[in-house]
Protein backbone atom coordinates (compact mmCIF):
# COMPACT_ATOMS: atom_id res chain seq x y z
CA UNK A 1 0.00 0.00 0.00
CA UNK A 2 1.45 3.40 -0.95
CA UNK A 3 2.26 6.01 1.67
CA UNK A 4 -0.42 8.66 2.17
CA UNK A 5 -0.31 12.43 1.82
CA UNK A 6 -3.10 14.25 3.64
CA UNK A 7 -4.55 17.30 1.87
CA UNK A 8 -6.71 19.45 4.13
CA UNK A 9 -8.97 22.30 3.09
CA UNK A 10 -10.56 24.79 5.42
CA UNK A 11 -13.77 26.80 5.53
CA UNK A 12 -15.73 27.84 2.45
CA UNK A 13 -13.54 25.90 0.03
CA UNK A 14 -16.50 23.57 -0.55
CA UNK A 15 -18.00 26.54 -2.44
CA UNK A 16 -15.24 26.71 -5.05
CA UNK A 17 -16.54 27.20 -8.55
CA UNK A 18 -19.42 29.34 -7.24
CA UNK A 19 -17.74 31.56 -4.66
CA UNK A 20 -16.03 34.68 -6.03
CA UNK A 21 -14.80 33.08 -9.26
CA UNK A 22 -12.85 36.24 -10.10
CA UNK A 23 -10.73 35.55 -6.99
CA UNK A 24 -10.80 31.75 -6.70
CA UNK A 25 -11.52 30.62 -10.27
CA UNK A 26 -14.18 28.31 -11.67
CA UNK A 27 -12.58 24.99 -10.69
CA UNK A 28 -14.50 23.07 -8.02
CA UNK A 29 -12.96 21.40 -5.00
CA UNK A 30 -14.05 18.02 -6.40
CA UNK A 31 -12.11 18.77 -9.60
CA UNK A 32 -9.04 19.74 -7.58
CA UNK A 33 -9.39 16.56 -5.49
CA UNK A 34 -9.56 14.38 -8.62
CA UNK A 35 -6.46 16.05 -10.07
CA UNK A 36 -4.62 15.56 -6.77
CA UNK A 37 -5.52 11.88 -6.59
CA UNK A 38 -4.32 11.33 -10.16
CA UNK A 39 -1.07 13.23 -9.54
CA UNK A 40 -0.51 11.45 -6.23
CA UNK A 41 -0.96 8.07 -7.89
CA UNK A 42 1.56 9.03 -10.58
CA UNK A 43 4.01 9.99 -7.82
CA UNK A 44 3.38 6.75 -5.92
CA UNK A 45 1.29 8.20 -3.07
CA UNK A 46 -2.26 7.72 -1.89
CA UNK A 47 -4.10 10.99 -1.37
CA UNK A 48 -6.47 11.57 1.53
CA UNK A 49 -8.29 14.77 0.45
CA UNK A 50 -10.63 16.39 2.99
CA UNK A 51 -12.50 19.65 3.60
CA UNK A 52 -14.20 21.01 6.69
CA UNK A 53 -15.75 24.28 7.76
CA UNK A 54 -14.98 23.33 11.37
CA UNK A 55 -11.64 24.11 12.96
CA UNK A 56 -11.88 21.31 15.52
CA UNK A 57 -12.45 18.70 12.84
CA UNK A 58 -9.37 19.89 10.93
CA UNK A 59 -7.36 19.66 14.16
CA UNK A 60 -8.57 16.11 14.82
CA UNK A 61 -7.57 15.05 11.31
CA UNK A 62 -4.12 16.60 11.80
CA UNK A 63 -3.67 14.82 15.13
CA UNK A 64 -4.23 11.42 13.53
CA UNK A 65 -1.61 12.21 10.88
CA UNK A 66 1.31 11.12 13.08
CA UNK A 67 0.35 7.48 12.50
CA UNK A 68 -1.46 7.58 9.17
CA UNK A 69 0.33 9.94 6.78
CA UNK A 70 3.80 10.97 5.62
CA UNK A 71 3.07 14.64 4.85
CA UNK A 72 0.37 17.29 5.02
CA UNK A 73 -0.66 19.82 2.40
CA UNK A 74 -3.05 22.39 3.82
CA UNK A 75 -5.15 25.22 2.51
CA UNK A 76 -6.47 26.44 5.84
CA UNK A 77 -8.39 29.24 4.08
CA UNK A 78 -9.53 31.87 6.60
CA UNK A 79 -8.07 29.85 9.49
CA UNK A 80 -4.61 30.55 8.05
CA UNK A 81 -4.79 34.05 9.50
CA UNK A 82 -6.51 33.25 12.80
CA UNK A 83 -5.82 29.76 14.13
CA UNK A 84 -3.01 29.24 16.56
CA UNK A 85 -4.68 25.90 17.35
CA UNK A 86 -4.19 24.61 13.78
CA UNK A 87 -0.58 25.74 13.85
CA UNK A 88 -0.01 23.99 17.18
CA UNK A 89 -1.54 20.75 15.86
CA UNK A 90 0.62 20.85 12.72
CA UNK A 91 3.72 21.46 14.81
CA UNK A 92 2.83 18.62 17.20
CA UNK A 93 2.52 15.86 14.57
CA UNK A 94 6.05 16.32 13.23
CA UNK A 95 5.22 15.77 9.57
CA UNK A 96 6.33 17.99 6.70
CA UNK A 97 3.74 20.63 5.83
CA UNK A 98 3.19 22.63 2.66
CA UNK A 99 0.77 25.56 2.74
CA UNK A 100 -1.36 26.27 -0.34
CA UNK A 101 -3.59 29.20 -1.29
CA UNK A 102 -5.60 29.53 -4.49
CA UNK A 103 -5.31 33.32 -4.56
CA UNK A 104 -2.26 35.48 -4.02
CA UNK A 105 -2.93 36.39 -0.40
CA UNK A 106 -0.25 39.09 -0.56
CA UNK A 107 -2.15 40.97 -3.27
CA UNK A 108 -5.30 41.05 -1.11
CA UNK A 109 -6.37 42.62 2.18
CA UNK A 110 -3.56 43.21 4.67
CA UNK A 111 -5.01 40.81 7.27
CA UNK A 112 -4.39 37.98 4.77
CA UNK A 113 -0.65 38.73 4.79
CA UNK A 114 -0.29 37.05 8.19
CA UNK A 115 -0.17 33.26 8.37
CA UNK A 116 0.12 31.10 11.47
CA UNK A 117 0.86 28.13 9.17
CA UNK A 118 3.82 29.55 7.20
CA UNK A 119 6.39 29.35 10.04
CA UNK A 120 5.71 25.61 10.29
CA UNK A 121 5.59 24.93 6.55
CA UNK A 122 8.48 23.71 4.43
CA UNK A 123 7.04 25.94 1.69
CA UNK A 124 4.10 28.10 0.63
CA UNK A 125 2.41 28.13 -2.77
CA UNK A 126 -0.02 30.98 -3.41
CA UNK A 127 -1.81 32.57 -6.32
CA UNK A 128 -1.72 29.73 -8.84
CA UNK A 129 -5.27 28.44 -8.38
CA UNK A 130 -5.81 24.69 -8.35
CA UNK A 131 -2.43 24.19 -10.02
CA UNK A 132 -0.85 25.06 -6.68
CA UNK A 133 -2.02 21.74 -5.21
CA UNK A 134 -0.21 19.79 -7.94
CA UNK A 135 2.95 21.80 -7.34
CA UNK A 136 2.63 21.14 -3.61
CA UNK A 137 2.37 17.40 -4.31
CA UNK A 138 5.53 17.53 -6.43
CA UNK A 139 7.35 19.37 -3.65
CA UNK A 140 6.05 17.02 -0.96
CA UNK A 141 7.16 14.01 -2.98
CA UNK A 142 10.67 15.45 -3.17
CA UNK A 143 10.71 16.14 0.58
CA UNK A 144 9.54 12.64 1.40
CA UNK A 145 11.89 10.95 -1.05
CA UNK A 146 14.82 12.84 0.45
CA UNK A 147 14.13 11.36 3.89
CA UNK A 148 13.12 7.76 4.65
CA UNK A 149 12.09 8.83 8.17
CA UNK A 150 8.54 10.27 7.95
CA UNK A 151 9.20 12.77 10.74
CA UNK A 152 12.70 13.78 9.70
CA UNK A 153 11.61 16.59 7.37
CA UNK A 154 9.55 18.31 10.02
CA UNK A 155 10.22 22.04 10.01
CA UNK A 156 9.24 22.42 13.65
CA UNK A 157 11.31 25.24 15.09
Amino acid sequence: MPATILILNGPNLNLLGRREPTVYGHETLDEIAAACRARGEALGYAIDFRQSNHEGELIEWIQTAHTDVRGIIINAAGYTHTSVALADALRAVGRPVIEVHLSNVFARESFRHTSYISPIAAGVIAGLGGQGYGLALEAMSRLLNASPDPGAQSTTP
